[in-house]
């Protein structure tokens, strides 16, 4: 199979994937978009030796991982000025949808790299050494920031307590 019709495959085959993972990292569908679309920009330009190691997923991951930690690093956390208001929410007494919402603020507060370990390691149910190897960095940072991650949702996300576990007190093991 010629490299580009390689690429259109697996694009057509991971592109729901690759989106519901960024937007877990982004926390905006736009910028999911455009988080997959520049992830899959720079790998098109790799395709052929991306493709040649078999499972072109770990470079993709990483990419992706890395792009999003890079577009976090450079974005202006100043005011956002638009032609028009925000659309406002409509409510919904799902449960479900208050509980994702709750999710997408909590995790909203995590540092990016932190996000990144939390989505690789809960939602991909990857291994530690899985999402090492996916963020370019070591099992044991990839442990720490999991625990500070965690902790950091337990102390601003209480009400997330059932999903990151209830803290330990001083007498009780681990």
């Amino acid at each position: 199979m010629d490299p580009e019709e390689s690429f259109r495959a697996y694009v057509a085959g991971r592109i729901a994937a690759l989106s519901r993972a960024a937007w877990l990292l982004t926390g905006d569908r736009h910028q999911a978009e455009d988080l997959v679309q520049l992830t899959l920009v720079r790998v098109a330009r790799h395709w052929e030796r991306v493709s040649a190691s078999g499972d072109p997923d770990p470079y993709v991951r990483r990419t992706m991982y890395s792009q999003h930690v890079s577009l976090w690093r450079r974005r202006w956390r100043g005011v956002d000025l638009r032609a028009e208001p925000p659309e406002r929410p409509m409510p919904d007494v799902a449960a479900g949808v208050a509980r994702a919402l709750v999710v997408r603020q909590a995790l909203a507060r995590l540092a990016p790299r932190q996000r990144a370990v939390l989505v690789l390691r809960f939602f991909e149910d990857r291994t530690e050494t899985e999402a090492a190897a996916a963020l370019g960095c070591s099992v044991s940072t990839v442990k720490s920031q999991t625990r500070a991650a965690l902790a950091r949702l337990r102390t601003h996300a209480p009400e997330l307590a059932d999903l990151v576990g209830a803290t330990t007190t001083a007498g009780e093991g681990r």
